[in-house]
């Protein structure tokens, strides 16, 4: 290409980025405080130098705040950068260096020489109408949750080699998402991540470690190539889409983790990749020394409610809606949200409140991670009735309760029952309380019961990093055992575990894998790890094929019994004259319960009949005694028993033994029971 002959003509400024007409590309870039600005393009992704480059005029190509031009002859393909000049005073946080390539906030696409990792952005055309059925639109009443790694599912070693790991091979496992009955799939990071190998490796193996889950983002409008089967930028979005498509087609959304509070660039002396070079005091929240705030733990912070960096966030959430087609979204450390640009708490915020009110966002599910690193802890108080939250203190709790834990089962009670305590005071239901026993960071369900202390010595950081109080039991015996008894006590574990989970009101999310026992050999951080501790051993499946099918009728059977999909709170009180009271709670005498911390015992009654379902006890053992409990005369059958082996350990109505009249029912050490009662006996 003859570069110096395209015309170059002023641009509009919006919308930012670069998009593509008729007669070739409109460049748009926000930057307040450069001086001078490059557009900088490339021939091949190889290129460290750019082909050719063209300079903004101040006063041509300027529209208010955004430096904008139109060349003509340029198509959908085209590789491009910029460089910015401007202040150089670093104590006042301005990291304007005109020699660093920096990356298009709005770039749609990237790609990287392999040799060195630098990125370009490239030229996307917009996305065509979509061709596909509607949305599945779950309510989240309906909704069971299964977060997973696009890598991590569908990864293996084959041959010496790598293999899957893409977008494409998550369609090859949908029949198995459809066999387990989840309705949506949560996947960490997606959007371009710019950082991929770090700077230390494997102490025992001296293996390179990454960035395998993500979690640093720097390009918000892109799908992550390396998930793809492609490096083309336009092919990247369309295997993508794909993947939503045939995931809408069975009946299964798509959220996604996003990352809006920090990003990749650092803080030293390397050359910035983005933000930090375009406009650093508008970008970040910087001190009054120009140092960054850490609110994150990730060295640097967003400055979310800036209205420049909010409308960067709003874009990036329509875009992945209306031309992604996602669902949803879970918001990573979404505490950061509500700090305003002083990094100081706000009653809601801005952005959160322009996120509830988003005419486009309206029917998506918002998610907030409601927690930061600077203390601000946000469970059961983040956002209004647009927004649900991972519920930290469900996990901890639950957890709790069955290590055996004394003086918990009155948290216990309040975690089953939907929360009350966090989310009933302001007007919010059980659905607001996402549930989990676990999720990506931390131990896998297979390691909270085999492992007291994390082993993250494979992450070359002296086992130093993640959590240390995880409220874990490892049954008797560190690690990985061959001791029956002590597998056999885990699999009950694994049971009581995810039972708890799908018998409590609110949303329940899975961590995909904990269906079979998945492992990652108790590393309780293994955000570096891209290789068998990470990814999924499908193998699992048929060793521990009793706790999958455990799992899988116990998602039928919370399907099954609609007051589990209860969108008000139990009063413990009968909801007309002559009924029974909604829920009743017991010891296991039968008498009401005292929640005395020396007593372990806990049952309630649950009326499901008021939602069209049947009478349910439910009967809960935590201690290492067997312990018999008198149950109501009813006609009751035994449905759910944690402590029999499969297929025994869950059954159908029809198929279930009646409990004869009067007769105590043995709860078993460490383990449930869950009674239904028919009116045909």
């Amino acid at each position: 290409m003859n570069w110096s002959e395209l015309k170059v003509k002023p641009g509009k400024g919006l919308p930012l980025g670069a998009v593509v007409d008729a007669s070739g590309i409109q460049f748009s870039i926000f930057s307040r405080n450069a001086t001078r600005v490059w557009l900088s393009l490339f021939e091949s992704p190889e290129d460290e130098a750019p082909a050719y480059e063209f300079i903004f005029d101040r006063n041509a190509h300027r529209v208010g705040d955004v430096w904008t031009i139109h060349i003509e002859g340029l198509r959908a393909g085209t590789m491009y950068a910029y460089r910015m000049d401007g202040p150089k005073r670093p104590s006042r946080g301005y990291r304007f260096n005109q020699s660093d390539c920096l990356l298009d906030p709005y770039a749609r696409g990237y790609t990287e020489n392999p040799a060195h990792g630098r990125a370009k952005c490239v030229v996307v055309e917009g996305a065509p109408a979509w061709q596909t059925t509607a949305r599945p639109q779950k309510p989240m009443s309906q909704s069971i949750i299964y977060e997973v790694h696009v890598r991590g599912f569908t990864a293996h070693s084959a041959g010496g080699h790598v293999q899957g790991g893409t977008y494409r091979e998550v369609i090859e496992k949908i029949p198995y998402l459809q066999e387990l009955g989840v309705t949506a799939v949560e996947l960490l990071p997606v959007q371009a991540c710019g950082e991929n190998t770090l700077a230390w490796k494997n102490p025992n193996t001296n293996e390179p470690l990454v960035n395998y889950w993500g979690y640093s983002t720097i390009g918000f409008f892109a799908p992550n190539p390396r998930y793809a089967g492609t490096q083309d930028a336009a092919e990247v979005i369309a295997e993508f889409r794909a993947m939503v498509d045939a995931l809408h087609e069975a009946g299964i959304e798509v959220i996604l983790d996003v990352v809006y509070n920090h990003t990749s660039e650092k803080g030293g002396p390397e050359p910035s990749q983005s933000f930090r070079g375009i406009d650093n005091t508008i970008y970040y929240l910087v001190d009054d020394h120009g140092r960054y705030r850490d609110l994150t733990g990730c060295g640097n912070t967003l400055n979310c409610n800036h209205p420049v960096v909010r409308d960067l966030i709003m874009d990036s959430l329509r875009y992945w809606v209306t031309e992604m087609g996602v669902d949803g979204f879970r918001f990573d450390l979404a505490s950061i949200l509500r700090r305003d640009r002083a990094g100081h708490m706000m009653y809601t915020g801005p952005l959160v409140e322009h996120m509830s009110e988003c005419p486009i966002l309206r029917d998506v599910k918002l998610i907030a991670e409601p927690w930061d690193i600077a203390g601000g802890y946000l469970v059961g108080s983040f956002g209004d009735e647009q927004w649900a939250e991972w519920n930290g203190q469900y996990r901890d709790d639950v957890r709790r309760f069955w290590r055996g834990d004394k003086g918990i089962k009155g948290n216990f009670a309040l975690r089953l029952t939907g929360s009350p305590d966090l989310y009933g005071d302001d007007g919010r239901t059980p659905l607001h309380s996402i549930n989990f026993i676990t999720c990506h960071d931390g131990f896998t369900l297979r390691d909270l019961v085999s492992y007291n202390e994390k082993q993250n010595e494979d992450n070359g950081e002296d086992n130093r990093d993640g959590t240390n109080e995880n409220f874990s039991w490892n049954c008797g015996k560190e690690g990985e055992v061959d001791d029956p008894a002590v597998n056999a006590l885990r699999l009950r574990m694994q049971k009581n575990y995810l039972a708890t989970l799908f018998l409590s009101l609110g949303v329940p999310m899975l961590l995909g894998g904990d269906e079979f026992g998945r492992t990652q050999r108790g590393n309780n951080n293994a955000y570096c790890q891209d290789n068998p501790i990470s990814w999924f051993d499908w193998a699992l499946l048929e060793k521990n094929r009793e706790l999958f099918e455990f799992c899988k009728r116990l998602i039928r059977f919370r399907h099954e019994n609609p007051v589990f999909a209860r969108r008000t709170y139990f009063t413990g009180r009968p909801s007309k004259p002559g009924a029974d009271a909604d829920l009743l709670w017991f010891d296991a005498e039968g008498t009401p319960q005292m929640w005395t911390p020396e007593d372990p015992s806990l049952a309630c009654m649950i009326n499901g009949t008021e939602n069209g379902g049947v009478c349910l006890y439910l009967m809960f053992n935590p201690s290492s005694k067997v312990i018999p409990f008198t149950v109501p005369e009813r006609h009751w059958r035994v449905r759910i028993d944690t402590a029999t082996t499969g297929p025994g350990d869950i059954v159908e109505a029809e198929e279930a033994r009646r409990l004869q009249a009067g007769r105590k029912m043995v709860v078993e050490k460490k383990s449930l029971r869950v009674l239904s009662c028919h009116p045909d006996g």
